[in-house]
């Protein structure tokens, strides 16, 4: 069953876009995020492999355009920590430069350019996946800011409770959307990991057991209690 991403928040309506199909438990639910052009699979081990096939390249769409981030190797091994100061409390993860180097840097170049200010996590789901969607300046499940880039860590990978991830539109298409898990979950290592919650998960875990509205079908919808970014805080780690 393929179940439609999100609609954009307060709205009763469905709108159709394209999307993708992520598989969990044998049921087919999309982890959409922007479209883009595909790029050439990088190596999915070790940071040194995986910055080799660094490369942002233009995609649609380019929501909230902040420019296109060029890959600083030296900077990107850099450890530090992201703290998502929202609504209904931080969310802080560690980054793990080490294993995602490419995708971190990404993040962290948008949370410099304060990207993800003023933006909502569009998506919640309760059944079968249980993860909190978030970076799409649009709220429609589709936005994008305007490149994509490979995947990376993704050999092995696996999501418990705490880990943070790239939502994406098919292999090398990630973008600035990304999700948190909120409780162990079963994914095909599709979705780069690329951080590891170290406060906050209750949070999260308050967030998920207040529901969504099952818009895009049971357990899949927009948050019952709104989860509103103010501002992405880089600190070193």
């Amino acid at each position: 069953m393929t179940i439609q991403p999100s609609t954009t928040p307060r709205k009763a309506r469905h709108v159709k876009r394209k999307h993708w199909a992520l598989v969990a438990a044998a049921t087919v639910l999309p982890l959409v995020a922007s479209t883009g052009t595909a790029i050439a699979d990088a190596p999915a081990t070790g940071a040194t492999a995986a910055a080799a096939g660094c490369t942002y390249t233009p995609a649609v769409p380019a929501d909230n355009f902040k420019g296109i981030p060029v890959f600083d190797a030296e900077k990107a091994a850099k450890p530090y920590r992201a703290t998502l100061r929202t609504n209904q409390g931080p969310i802080t993860f560690e980054a793990l430069t080490d294993k995602a180097p490419c995708t971190t840097f990404s993040f962290r170049f948008l949370a410099e350019h304060d990207y993800f200010d003023r933006t909502h996590c569009h998506r919640l789901t309760t059944q079968r996946i249980y993860v909190l969607q978030c970076g799409d300046p649009t709220g429609t499940g589709s936005g994008g800011p305007g490149y994509s880039f490979p995947d990376e860590n993704l050999t092995g990978a696996t999501y418990p409770a705490g880990t943070v991830a790239m939502a994406n539109a098919g292999p090398n298409t990630n973008g600035s959307q990304f999700f948190f898990v909120w409780k162990d979950t079963k994914l095909s290592p599709a979705y780069t990991p690329f951080g590891r919650i170290t406060s906050g998960l209750d949070v999260l875990q308050k967030i998920a057991a207040a529901g969504e509205d099952d818009q895009n079908g049971p357990g899949d919808g927009f948050p019952n209690v709104p989860v509103n970014i103010r501002h992405v805080k880089i600190s070193k780690r």
